[in-house]
């Protein structure tokens, strides 16, 4: 019985850390607020976007991504995210924001992997390795999404580890974002 117990405390720990993990980005209910990045891919290539401008009200995925923690696994979340909103979500784009403070290596490095994804925008952030001013991009989230519509916060997610499983929730917020257009 008291195995049983803290089995069960274990893996309730582990869930509630691993669903949640950080907050990072802007609260839900709140306007998408501004911010540039160079664009190393898409239609806008080689210039620095005001994305929420471009934008404005289409639903749309938000990826900040610590550069100093890529890896497979987020690579395959972005993947996962990228394939299911070229499918069902024909509105909607993805934009990876890149936080690094190797802007030459990251300018290298992002047009090498363009060829893995069909819809993703590839930027880098050229400001602070936090991100964006008003964006409260925490730096211990490996990786945040932010999901907008209609020039608002949808839901955020700030994940310490992620994986294509993680794309899942990511997902179900654009779906309910986009159902209210």
């Amino acid at each position: 019985m008291r195995a049983g117990v803290i089995l069960v405390a274990t893996l309730f720990l582990v869930s509630s850390t691993r669903a949640g993990d950080v907050e990072s980005g802007p609260a839900k209910g709140e306007k998408v607020p501004a911010f540039k990045a160079h664009a190393l891919t898409g239609d806008h290539k080689g210039k620095d976007v005001d994305f929420t401008a471009e934008r404005k009200d289409a639903p749309t995925v938000y990826v900040f991504v610590q550069a100093d923690k890529w890896d497979r696994p987020m690579f395959r979340y972005l993947k996962t995210l990228d394939e299911a909103v070229q499918k069902d979500f024909p509105k909607a784009a993805v934009v990876a924001v890149w936080l690094t403070d190797k802007q030459d290596a990251t300018r290298d490095y992002l047009p090498k992997i363009e060829q893995y994804f069909t819809g993703v925008v590839l930027t880098s952030f050229p400001g602070e390795k936090t991100g964006p001013k008003d964006w409260g991009i925490n730096a211990d989230a490996h990786a945040t999404a932010v999901v907008a519509a209609r020039g608002r916060v949808a839901e955020r997610f700030g994940y310490r580890s992620v994986n294509e499983t993680d794309a899942r929730a990511v997902l179900a917020a654009l779906k309910k974002a986009s159902a209210m257009e």
